[in-house]
């Protein structure tokens, strides 16, 4: 038997059901903002019986306690303690929804398997931190899988445009700031660039998007224009971190004088799509895919 997660009828997202293969039980390793409370209830339309969530205290919405059975708190770097709220509870499989503040992966004190798996590690970026950290699960028996199968309605497909239609000046700039985005993105860099009339203005690094949006549209000048591309990286590995964007990066956008924003196609969430609708309208910005 397979459940199916239709999307809402009203959108202008992916145009196919999502199958996935039921589950009894599912974890949650949960980050900050929307996200996970999202998960949750897509994972429960899905049919998923059992939702046990591992949430990070000063990032997780507490909220999150009431859409599932069980919920954990810890601080990041408790590794052991995280692996055994899913052991414990008989979960064999967990996805990771929502990010963790750059700044927390920097004040974070591992427990001894954490700092053992940091200590391995000869490159620490997140894909590799995070498979170290799904390398642990699995000896444990849980299976960290992709969130996709119950996120997949929310991906913009081609063709997906919110707010004001693009210029062809902004056409060109979406296009040139694909390439790069993806250049920089494939080093490991960052997933967002903002560029102005073929100039790149910004790079995302450690900062995050919100502050490269605001560097970028500062750069564009007191016309503004900039426009900004957030794309997935080749490769990509989406049980770790699916791209997204939702109301407080389009207020970034309109705040900055970020012109418009454009996701890779099919591979980057919208979160809250009629809150973001609105405020592209309002801001005067045109929300597109490109890829």
């Amino acid at each position: 038997m397979m459940a199916v997660i239709y999307k809402p009828a009203s959108s202008a997202l992916n145009n196919r059901p999502v199958k996935t293969t039921p589950l009894e039980s599912l974890g949650l390793i949960a980050g900050n903002r929307s996200l996970p409370l999202l998960l949750a209830r897509q994972a429960r339309s899905g049919g998923v019986k059992k939702l046990v969530a591992v949430a990070f205290e000063g990032e997780t919405d507490p909220a999150l306690a009431q859409l599932v059975d069980d919920i954990v708190w810890l601080r990041v770097g408790q590794l052991s303690k995280m692996i055994s709220a899913f052991t414990d509870r008989g979960v064999k499989h967990c996805v990771m929804v929502g990010q963790i503040a750059p700044k927390n992966l920097f004040d974070l004190r591992p427990d001894l398997r954490a700092l053992g798996v940091l200590l391995r590690l000869k490159e620490k970026n997140a894909h590799t931190i995070f498979g170290a950290i799904a390398d642990e699960l699995q000896k444990d028996g849980v299976a960290l899988i992709e969130a996709t199968p119950w996120l997949q309605p929310l991906m913009p497909g081609a063709g997906f445009q919110l707010g004001r239609k693009l210029s062809d000046d902004q056409r060109a700039d979406v296009e040139f700031g694909f390439r790069i985005a993806k250049e920089i993105s494939r080093l490991e860099i960052g997933q967002i660039v903002v560029v102005k009339n073929g100039t790149v203005l910004a790079v995302e690094g450690f900062e995050g998007t919100d502050k490269c949006l605001a560097r970028g549209g500062e750069l564009a000048g007191k016309d503004g224009g900039a426009v900004a591309v957030k794309v997935a990286k080749p490769g990509h590995d989406l049980r770790f971190d699916i791209p997204c964007i939702g109301p407080q990066t389009l207020e970034t956008c309109g705040r900055v004088g970020v012109s418009a924003l454009a996701l890779e196609s099919g591979r980057t969430l919208l979160l809250e799509r009629e809150a973001c609708e609105g405020l592209a309208n309002k801001n005067k910005l045109s929300l597109t895919t490109i890829g």
